[in-house]
């Protein structure tokens, strides 16, 4: 269950939710925001034939990346208009290989302060689990 979130913008939600991005570690791996609802989030990426490498996966660095990426989006509608969300730290745990298909992720904040958020991330491949992760954004507010 989510943190009740004391701030949310459906406006930024759904900008976030129709871009498609051509840049980036979004747009490389083509996230595409598949969901959006206060304090919870689904995106996903396609596993394209140049993602897999040498021995017939994809390297944990893109998961890695696509749950980065998702941490610090799930926050934006739910910050004061103005501010950013940067990650301070997250963890991983990589759990299955993934060779093709589409990873889904779902992030749900658990927690979150004027200052800080905790966010939980479950990447599935296949409807398996493939990789939880955890990390803390830092939320600047808006500078004058």
């Amino acid at each position: 269950m989510p943190v009740k979130l004391k701030f949310w913008d459906e406006q930024i939600a759904t900008k976030f939710a129709g871009f498609v991005p051509d840049k980036g570690i979004d747009g490389f791996l083509g996230i595409t925001i598949d969901s959006f609802e206060p304090g919870q989030l689904v995106a996903s990426f396609k596993v394209l034939p140049e993602m897999v490498t040498m021995i017939g996966n994809i390297h944990g660095g893109c998961i890695s990346a696509f749950c980065d990426h998702v941490l610090g989006v799930v926050l934006y509608p739910a910050m004061p208009k103005g501010s950013w969300a940067a990650t301070t730290e997250f963890k991983i745990n990589l759990l299955r290989p993934v060779s093709e298909g589409v990873c889904t992720a779902s992030a749900e904040v658990i927690a979150m302060s004027r200052t800080t958020a905790v966010v939980r991330i479950d990447v599935t491949n296949k409807k398996r689990l493939v990789a939880a992760a955890q990390g803390t954004c830092l939320i600047m507010g808006p500078q004058s």
